[in-house]
Parts: C-alpha cells; structure tokens; sequence
C-alpha cells in the first residue's frame, strides 16, 4: 500500500500549530543509522510534508546517557542546508531535576546543542514538559513555560504523564493568570495501549478539545512490527504487560494482512482513527520504514476509522491499567 501525496495535517491543540500527522521522534533514533541514512531520511520526511521533529537532550534523570541523537541532528540539518520554515521542532523540558535545573538553562543547551547560532534554529516550535516525578510546583512550572514563550524559546506546550490533578491545577493557573496552557499530551497510545487515552484520565480533556493527543511509542519499541526480543533501550512497560503484548504479536500480523497492510500501517492508522490524535511519533531509522508508514494514509481513507477500530478492539490490552486515573511510576 503506498502513498505518494503530502502528508496532512492537524492542529496540536489550541494554541498549538498546525502539524503533520507524522512525527519522526528523538528518543535516539537518529544515532541508530548512518550519516548518509539520516540525510535520507530526513529529506524524504520533508519532502513528504511531514518534517516535524521531537528533538531532545537526554541527561537528566534516568537518561543521563550522554546521548549524542540531538547533535546528529542538529548536524544534518545544517548539511541539508535547510531553512527554518521547511522543518518543525518538539522540543523537551525536563522535571527530574526542576526547579535546581531551570528551564531556561535547558533550553539554552538544548538549541546550543543543535546549532543554534552556528545555522541551526534559533526556537523550537513547541515543547513538551514531561516524565513527571515527585512533589512539583505546578503553578509555578506553568509561569516558567509563560517566561520561555515570551524569552522566544517557543510558542506552544505539551505535557506527558502528569497526574489529573497536576494537569488541572495547570490548566486552572493559566486560566487564572492568563497564562499559555498546555495545548497537547504526548502519550503511550496504540494498539494495545489505551486506557490513559482514552480512560477517565486524559479522556475527557480530549472530548472536549481541551488538548489534542500526541501519540508515541505506539510500535513497543518494535514489538508490534515484529522486533520480539528488543536489543535496544526501549519505553517503560507500565503495568507489566510486554509479555502480553509480544504474544498479542502474531493478531497484530493477521489484522493487518486482512486489509492487505503491515502491521506498521495498521498500528499508526489505529493512532489516527481517534480524532484526538494531532499526529504520531515515531521512531523509523530508514527511508524504507518511513515510507511503509506513509501507507498508513490510504489504510485509513479506505478502511475508515470505525473499521480499523472494530478490527482491533481485542488487543487493548492495558484496559485495568490506570484505571483509577492515577499515574503510577513505570515498572522497568
């Protein structure tokens, strides 16, 4: 199945900006191929109107790993040659070790680290504030996102894996203090993860169009494209499910041959027929797998998003995970 058109788009939220429904994510991704590949890669996702990229520095926390994804980056954009306007960033900022590390201080490292000043970009588009820990001063965090927008550093916001609460005193201190709220929640969401999507927790701020969803790790670190043994640092399995998951596998396969599809195509259209998605992340190291995603698009034209739905209803399979709508810390 094969797409050839531009990617369309969605809007990130309100306030966010209007994006392609595909992402290229950070999480190294970009140290996991060749120069020559990354420079594919990257034209290809231009070419096809889907240059939005999720770019972070990741030495903080449990990712102090001294990643050098970002430089890469930053590097094959300058030897692109592109220009700012042909390309969009998601950028992070990190809560492991706010408020000791402002987020003034990272995103000044993070632009320097991807050329700011030396041909790379100057602002992200958007950013997401994430990987929620410990006992945080929400309102306050939400005035210091409001003193980066205005610094310039970006424009828009998201958050990832907050608490209700925590997302509610945020959306109520932007209200209260005419702050930017945040525009989107970047999520685990596929497949066979659903319940803090589509659940009490985040479920209802989506219904309304409070937030748009920002899908990722929707493949499982290559699981359900057939990556069963993981060599790779892959996401969280929160609640304790990847056995499930990896056995759920071979249902994944055989949906997606009874639309004639791959289970690639299957897995981010399934993203897409919720109407909350704005776009979905993920993490292609090829101009091949990029491509094979691209068909994603017509599975969904053709198929329709309630059929793609009815199709795959069986695999949700974090269904009592989160039920009450607390965010528990990941299992390793």
């Amino acid at each position: 199945m094969e797409f050839s058109g531009k990617v369309p788009t969605r809007k990130l939220g309100p306030g966010g900006p209007e994006v392609p429904v595909f992402a290229l994510g950070s999480w190294n991704i970009w140290d996991r191929m060749e120069a020559e590949d990354r420079l594919a890669l990257m034209r290809r996702a231009v070419d096809a109107g889907s240059a939005f990229f999720d770019v972070a520095y990741y030495n903080m926390g449990p990712h102090a790993e001294a990643s050098r994804t970002d430089l890469l980056f930053g590097e094959a954009i300058r030897e692109l040659g592109l220009a700012r306007s042909d390309y969009q960033l998601c950028g992070k900022l990190w809560l492991w070790e706010y408020p000791q590390t402002g987020f003034a201080g990272q995103m000044d490292v993070s632009l320097e680290r991807i050329g700011a000043g030396a041909g790379g970009p100057e602002s992200f588009d958007t950013i997401v504030v994430g990987d929620f820990m410990g006992d945080i001063d929400i309102a306050q965090v939400v005035r210091d996102v409001q003193a980066e927008i205005d610094r310039g550093s970006f424009t828009s916001w998201g958050v990832n894996n907050w608490p209700t609460e925590s997302l509610r005193l945020a959306l109520a201190t932007a209200a209260a203090e005419g702050l930017t709220p945040p525009s989107f929640a970047q999520l685990k969401y596929g497949l066979v993860r659903r319940s803090m999507a589509e659940g009490e927790f985040y479920g209802r701020w989506f219904d309304e169009g409070t937030l748009a969803l920002q899908a990722s790790d929707a493949f499982e670190g290559g699981i359900l494209v057939g990556k069963l043994s993981p060599q790779r640092k892959i996401g969280a399995d929160v609640g304790g499910i990847r056995e499930r998951i990896v056995a759920a596998y071979p249902e994944v396969q055989r949906i997606a041959a009874s639309f004639d599809a791959t289970p690639a195509q299957l897995g981010i259209a399934f993203c897409l027929a919720n109407p909350a998605t704005a776009n979905v992340l993920f993490g292609a190291s090829s101009v091949r797998q990029f491509d094979d995603n691209l068909g994603a698009i017509p599975l969904l034209e053709r198929v329709g998003a309630q059929g793609i739905r009815e199709a795959a209803a069986e695999l949700w399979l974090d269904r009592e995970v989160r039920a009450d709508g607390v965010w528990a810390p990941p299992v390793a």
